[in-house]
């Protein structure tokens, strides 16, 4: 796993050939129990690395297109798994805990719940108010960047910004990390003024 800006933050990832990006995972290490966003599965090193970082004790995945190696992980790691509460009568694998707007699973850690984005109820967590995580609703294919999702994915477009420009409300932020492209670690509170403004123009 590859370390971020901050040394409690990591990833891993893999390269879609098809869309040109990288598809990324993200753990953040805390005394209390790692948490990991969305994971993909684990090479050995990767998974020989959380284990000697302590493993995980909970795993959210941020929308039901994003389970990928999370019931491998929670099977070894004992982690507990949580998912978007708007996807909770359709979502692909059992979760123990269903997360929606405001909850905090953790101290340090709260859920803002996006609409009109691919799937209902997708999720992004805002960490010490510094982070955002994101879905799928925001992504990075150029680097500096941040993007929408295409309109032909949206749901309800109108929603969908809606809940974009609400991100602002964070103003503290510094890092955007995405699911999909190139994660911001500077900036990001200006780098989503810049989203919004151009969508809104």
């Amino acid at each position: 796993m590859k370390e971020l800006h901050r040394p409690e933050f990591f990833c891993w990832s893999v390269f879609d050939e098809a869309r040109n990006i990288d598809f990324h995972s993200f753990l953040w290490v805390r005394p209390e129990g790692n948490v990991l966003v969305d994971p993909l599965p684990l090479t050995a090193h990767d998974e020989a690395h959380l284990k000697k970082l302590g493993g995980a004790s909970l795993i959210i995945l941020t929308n039901s297109d994003h389970v990928r190696g999370a019931q491998q992980i929670a099977q070894w790691s004992g982690a507990r798994i949580a998912g978007p509460a708007a996807e909770s009568d359709r979502f692909p694998i059992p979760c123990s805990t269903w997360l929606r707007e405001g909850d905090e699973p953790v101290p340090g850690l709260s859920v803002v719940e996006m609409k009109g984005s691919k799937t209902p109820g997708e999720l992004v967590l805002s960490i010490g108010g510094h982070t955002l995580v994101m879905g799928d609703l925001v992504r990075a294919h150029r680097a500096g960047a941040l993007h929408l999702l295409p309109n032909e994915k949206l749901t309800d477009r109108d929603a969908a910004l809606d809940s974009v420009r609400r991100l602002l409300d964070f103003t503290q932020v510094k890092a955007v990390f995405v699911a999909d492209g190139w994660p911001i670690f500077r900036d990001g509170h200006r780098v989503l003024r810049e989203l919004v403004a151009s969508l809104d123009g």
